[in-house]
């Protein structure tokens, strides 16, 4: 089983998510998300809210093309505008999957930075095979399918690709 999901179905469900940590009422004071999948979610929380956001790198070395998890790393460093990263801080992906990553990044950023005094979790998408559950979710996902987000496409796009895909495109005419 999968979902294919669109843009317009993407943005739908990131503001969804935003909305849902407006009514909670948590007074969060920092975005930090894991990239690649939350860097989307954690630009646009970040936007409407007008909160600084901390970009965090995690790569899990797969084996068995990618059916096996491997060693999770954690970047050393997180990039951020401001100075000092919030105390109050959002922690956010697209989805929970495993739930290992978002599990270990949420043990070990305070860890890091002893002054965050309140970190919760935010994903579009929980799914019901994750072993951690965040604190915010959109969809929980009992069967846990495959996830097709629209910017799949380019993991297999590349630039010698471009002309031509977008010479076909509606607008290109310019």
């Amino acid at each position: 089983m999968s979902l294919h999901i669109s843009w317009q179905q993407y943005n739908v469900l990131v503001e969804r998510l935003a909305l849902q940590l407006h009514e909670s009422g948590w007074p969060f004071n920092q975005v930090i998300c894991i990239a690649r999948g939350g860097l989307r979610v954690g630009d646009v929380l970040s936007r409407i809210y007008e909160l600084p956001l901390a970009i965090l790198s995690t790569h899990s070395y797969t084996a068995e093309g990618g059916t096996l998890r491997g060693q999770l790393v954690i970047a050393e460093h997180m990039t951020m505008t401001a100075p000092r990263l919030g105390d109050r801080v959002l922690l956010v992906d697209d989805m929970v999957d495993s739930g290992h990553t978002l599990a270990a990044v949420a043990k070990e950023l305070p860890q890091r930075f002893p002054h965050i005094t309140e970190m919760r979790t935010a994903v579009v998408w929980y799914k019901g095979c994750s072993i951690s559950k965040p604190d915010y979710y959109v969809d929980y996902l009992p069967d846990s399918p495959w996830i097709h987000q629209p910017f799949e496409i380019y993991d297999n796009l590349r630039p010698g690709e471009l002309k031509t895909r977008l010479s076909a495109a509606p607008g290109s005419e310019r």
